[in-house]
């Protein structure tokens, strides 16, 4: 199993949970998160006053699936995510070791 982060930008949020739901994944996790990349922020003016914004928002879409969803995975949430600009995101996989569903004690694919 996999655990699949994706850093994407919060407007495309709900295409990334359809394009995830529609290849079978019925969990995930959503955090919002800040930080910067490349974009490394952008000066604003409020009230005539400049300042800067080092971090900018987005949200982090977790999720573990079997090996083998882990490429339709990955392509759902690129086709999904990606805008073409600047900052669209990160995906990240790292291997999971356990899962342990709390309620009924199911372990691993069971209890993804």
């Amino acid at each position: 199993m996999k655990k699949i982060e994706a850093v994407v930008k919060p407007f495309k949020l709900d295409e990334v949970r359809e394009a995830l739901s529609e290849i079978g994944v019925t969990g995930l996790t959503v955090t919002e998160v800040k930080g910067f990349g490349r974009q490394k922020g952008h000066t604003e003016l409020y009230r005539g006053a400049e300042y800067v914004v080092d971090f900018l928002p987005k949200v982090k879409v977790e999720v573990v699936v079997a090996d083998k969803l882990v490429d339709q995975a990955i392509e759902a949430i690129v086709k999904a995510a990606r805008t073409g600009k600047i900052g669209d995101g990160k995906i990240f996989v790292t291997t999971v070791e356990q899962v342990i569903r709390i309620r009924t004690g199911e372990t691993d694919e069971a209890a993804v």
